[in-house]
């Protein structure tokens, strides 16, 4: 009997779970879908290393699942809270049919155990027929083919997926039981005869405090752009402080704010129902000001570590051809002698496989001296973070033997000549300029002649970013630098199987990369770079993507249930407005402008955020040569309107039919 009551009112209550159900089941198909990752490699022509570091990615996604089980845990509570909440006189009337508090806690036990049951289901089917679409993903990242494509069904991520939301549930249920030996009949039966109380804040006051708010975001945007992320900048940390404690003040005094501010436009205020929507919207804030700055932190990070993530993965894999000149590369950290480390491993110029090496050396130099009248007043900022205050040379012989090692003709200089070489994109216009305008560059108190007008943006070794702030290639002859102790190899395979050398030079290096006397040598092909790349920058797009569409989810979930509660307390008003005459029309017109308006207030203020955020970050990136993420970040916009927008239209729909 009780099995058949609680079917029976999940099936009459469906559009009042409509968005707690499309919750679940969506945060049911984003766990499993994350969770099988270790599974595909079943069907990925993976290597060893490779099938190494999917087991290190399942391991991170699975710590990181515990995280997103918190926070959805914590939702699905809010949004029972709300469900039992709406629920009151429903369950008054079942005391009074003489239902004890225990048998109605079964009924909703029963009702929890559906649609835990159903969102299962139903999440576990979509996340099945997803993740067939991220195993694709996964090897398109990795740069991997698909060796025997098969329907895959994780178990393990099944057992996972029930275990996770199957406690949840417990907890829920749990928490339900508790709610109900608290209520009173009396309270229950009058539930619906009480309507939440408008509470607005004094005008002045909350004009006062909403000022406040936005000179806080204004002095932490100001701050961020002058410190550009850099941690050893204290003002890196009072931005990020004053940012969340400005955008708490902002939704504390946005209440009053908006009355204030629509009452002295008499016309506006006057308007249809303008009154009525205000009190509502300013109510609802006023009440709910603490978890609607939380929410427009959570789009903010959504915004933000999606853009940038996608955006920084995407940037550094276009830079990595360009970085990476050679097939592979030996760097000495220490004394070790080039030549004494290539005899040791047995390495030497065949016909398959060509070495140079060279030294690199310091010279003192003021970088800002010199280049700070040719740098953009933005540049300067960026370059202060740039703590240097030696700079690289190469002898010219060794610099040379690198250009022939890549094909490249060598280059005579003459005992008081020098070229000034540099990839660090941001410094690259301020450098040409100094090349344009100036002849000489003066070392060690000694002008020397600069010999190219154009700057030479090579790589003189492999690396994931551009390694080259600023080097001069000096004759044999100069005398003004001292070691700096690192030195570089460089290999390139020239033969025809160059697959035979890579796995030759790969051998080697794995031979010797453990050795003691070579504790300071460090060995990587450029294929290992790639592969390290790929694997890295694979688990940060998982990570920030999953916790992104969680975040997303949560926050859009919220606010739903935070109108349709809107909705259950103000049916009275809108009765009154019923009786008075105002029309259907106008009733829909104003719930549309209300849903809207509490939708987009915490939305526009993180996207202003995540703008603020994306182009210090942009700039932070530049420093590096990685600075392309805008494309990414108008990507993640338009899926997060689509997503946020489904959730509006859901609960648009839903306000109205509880009004009817």
């Amino acid at each position: 009997m009780y099995f058949k009551i609680a079917a029976n009112n999940v099936k009459k209550s469906f559009n009042d779970y409509a968005i707690y159900f499309l919750t679940l089941t969506f945060a049911v198909c984003i766990f499993y879908t994350f969770n099988t990752i270790g599974s595909q490699q079943e069907m990925l022509e993976l290597s060893k290393s490779q099938a190494h570091y999917i087991k290190v990615m399942e391991n991170a996604i699975g710590h990181i699942s515990v995280f997103v089980s918190v926070i959805l845990g914590g939702l699905i509570v809010y949004a029972n809270n709300f469900l039992i909440k709406k629920r009151k006189k429903e369950l008054g009337i079942y005391m009074i049919l003489g239902m004890g508090k225990n048998k109605i806690s079964k009924i909703l036990f029963l009702e929890t155990f559906l649609i835990g049951i159903m969102s299962l289901i139903a999440g576990l089917g979509l996340g099945i027929i997803l993740s067939q679409g991220l195993g694709v993903i996964t090897a398109k990242l990795f740069e991997v083919g698909i060796s025997n494509y098969k329907f895959i069904i994780s178990i393990k991520a099944i057992e996972k997926s029930i275990l996770y939301f199957g406690i949840i549930f417990l907890l829920v249920m749990i928490f339900n039981t508790v709610i109900v030996s608290k209520y009173k009949l009396i309270n229950l039966l009058n539930a619906a005869k009480k309507s939440e109380k408008l509470k607005v804040k004094k005008s002045v006051f909350s004009v006062i405090i909403f000022i406040l708010g936005v000179v806080s975001i204004g002095v932490a945007y100001y701050l961020i752009n002058e410190s550009l992320l850099n941690p050893k900048d204290v003002r890196t940390f009072i931005s990020i402080v004053l940012g969340a404690f400005g955008t708490f003040l902002f939704f504390f005094g946005l209440s009053g704010f908006i009355i204030n501010s629509i009452q002295n436009s008499k016309k506006l205020y006057l308007k249809n129902l303008n009154i009525f929507v205000t009190r509502q919207i300013s109510s609802k804030i006023n009440t709910n000001f603490i978890s609607m700055t939380v929410i427009c932190l959570m789009l903010f990070l959504t915004i933000s570590i999606l853009s940038t993530g996608i955006g920084f993965n995407n940037a550094l894999n276009q830079s990595l051809k360009e970085s990476n000149p050679f097939d592979a590369t030996i760097t000495i950290h220490g004394e070790t002698n080039p030549k004494f480390v290539l005899d040791k491993i047995g390495l030497k110029n065949t016909e398959n496989e060509k070495c140079a090496y060279y030294t690199q050396y310091v010279v003192g130099f003021d970088y800002k001296n010199v280049l700070y009248k040719y740098t953009e007043p933005r540049i300067r900022k960026q370059f202060n973070m740039i703590e240097c205050k030696n700079m690289d040379v190469i002898k010219i012989s060794e610099y040379n033997k690198i250009r022939e090692l890549k094909g490249q003709k060598p280059i005579q200089l003459n005992s008081n000549e020098v070229l000034v070489t540099s990839n660090f994109k941001v410094l690259i216009p301020a450098i040409q300029k100094l090349l344009k305008n100036e002849n000489t560059l003066k070392i060690n108190n000694k002008a020397y002649q600069v010999k190219n007008k154009e700057l030479i943006t090579d790589y003189t070794y492999n690396s994931n970013i551009p390694n080259n702030i600023l080097t001069i290639v000096v004759s044999d002859k100069f005398t003004g630098a001292k070691e700096s102790f690192s030195s570089y190899i460089n290999i390139n395979y020239i033969g025809n199987d160059k697959q035979q050398s890579e796995k030759k030079v790969a051998q080697i290096f794995s031979k010797f990369r453990n050795y003691k006397e070579f504790k300071d040598v460090s060995f990587s092909t450029k294929e290992e770079t790639y592969k390290q790349v790929k694997e890295s920058t694979t688990l940060m797009i998982y990570i920030t993507i999953y916790l992104g569409i969680i975040f997303l989810i949560s926050s859009a979930a919220v606010l739903a249930l935070q109108q349709l509660s809107e909705a259950s307390d103000s049916i009275e008003r809108y009765n009154i407005l019923k009786k008075i005459g105002v029309s259907k029309k106008m009733i829909n017109k104003s719930i549309f402008t209300q849903v809207l308006i509490y939708f987009s207030i915490p939305l526009i203020l993180a996207v202003i955020h995540a703008i603020v955020g994306i182009n210090v970050v942009n700039k932070f990136l530049e420093l590096y040569g990685t600075n392309n993420i805008g494309t990414s970040s108008l990507i993640i916009m338009f899926v997060l309107f689509i997503i946020y927008g489904g959730y509006f239209c859901i609960t648009y729909t839903g306000y109205k039919n509880i009004v009817k």
